[in-house]
């Protein structure tokens, strides 16, 4: 988690830095459109590490959903190489975008090459966080982690291909207008303007650059696979291969808290029940919570997983200020009215309700 932080403002700090100095330094002017545009890829980004706040387990650790814990889209050790890429590309970027074809050629085939990578890089991320299965992860409704994730990939692949297509332009305007006293080197610079020549060159040496990169990032600890398992040695995502452990069990007993630190004659608690192997103290207000819950799962899967996301993301909270005899007589009483409309749906659905309400936490 820190070391997430950390990444985060070091490179919005080096991402400040270089656009500060490359604008001083070119002189340039940004328009509105421009300055739109870098102040969404900024937000995008900071979206994307809100994300990594709440999705950043491993795929062998076992989270509790109910706190809001998810698993990571990017796989382990492996994503220091992804994040190589990311600040690789966005120099790149800020080079084309402020210099253009301006840059010595050299440099311009290798910010070509980036851009490329990162163009197609986006496309696996842009995959990987589109789909999010947390249907093993029962607390969680939806795919929230998906808008977190999904636009700070999608400006990267925007920009790719836009500074790629700019450089190609401003290449064919140049070489049109570029003559040779000797006619055979005007014929092979039409031909080549035409082929537009420092994109082709960035795409030939595309697969040499991966592989001098892949060699450096080795010397760092990285596996020679590691843009492949940045993306496989996860769960729940889009190409991940791995399983999650079994969730962790909530440790709040909610309505049982109320019938465990209330006052007897009050909250009347009946006996000891099995929460999933803990031993609990239960009322019958809790028993006939417990089963219109279980009229609810049967009637209406999808109604009941709503509301028991909602039940297990409040309701711990709510429990751990329910810390007097006072306050869980009065949470008690207010649930009164609830009880009893839960009871009502009991008789009304089953032949005998109170067989139900028995059996719940035997």
């Amino acid at each position: 988690m820190y070391l997430v932080l950390f990444l985060i403002i070091a490179f919005f700090a080096g991402l400040n830095y270089l656009l500060r100095s490359a604008v001083k330094k070119q002189n340039k002017k940004i328009s509105s459109v421009e300055y739109t545009v870098v102040i969404g890829y900024i937000l995008s980004i900071a979206l994307f590490g809100a994300g990594l706040l709440t999705h950043s387990s491993q795929y062998h650790e076992a989270v509790d959903p109910v706190d809001g814990a998810c698993y990571l889209p990017f796989g382990g050790k492996h994503a220091l190489s992804l994040f190589i890429y990311f600040v690789a590309f966005n120099v790149a970027v800020i080079a084309v975008w402020i210099k253009g074809r301006q840059i010595p050629p050299i440099p311009l085939v290798l910010a070509l090459i980036i851009l490329m990578l990162g163009s197609i890089i986006s496309i696996f991320v842009l995959t990987q966080v589109s789909y999010h299965d947390t249907s093993t992860l029962s607390s969680y409704v939806g795919n929230e982690g998906t808008f977190y994730f999904i636009f700070t990939p999608l400006f990267c692949f925007c920009f790719g291909i836009g500074f790629i297509w700019k450089i190609i332009q401003e290449e064919k305007a140049t070489a049109i207008h570029r003559n040779y006293r000797n006619p055979i080197l005007n014929k092979i610079n039409r031909q080549l303007s035409s082929k537009m020549d420092y994109p082709v060159w960035a795409l030939i040496l595309l697969v040499p650059f991966f592989v001098v990169m892949t060699a450096i990032l080795i010397l760092f600890g990285q596996d020679s696979d590691s843009m492949a398992k940045v993306f496989t040695e996860t769960t729940t995502w889009a190409f991940s291969q791995k399983m999650h452990p079994p969730i962790l069990d909530h440790r709040g007993h909610y309505l049982c808290t109320v019938a465990a630190k209330g006052d007897p004659a009050i909250v009347k608690p009946l006996r000891l029940g099995n929460r999933h192997g803990n031993t609990i103290i239960v009322n019958r207000q809790l028993l006939v919570a417990n089963a219109f819950e279980e009229i609810l799962s049967d009637l209406s899967p999808k109604l009941h997983r709503y509301v028991r996301y909602f039940y297990d993301r409040y309701g711990y909270n709510i429990s751990t200020r329910i810390n007097s005899v006072g306050a869980s007589n009065l949470t008690y009483r207010v649930m009164k009215p609830l009880e009893y409309t839960f009871l009502f749906f009991l008789y009304l659905f089953y032949v005998e309700p109170e067989k139900k309400i028995a059996k719940q936490y035997t």
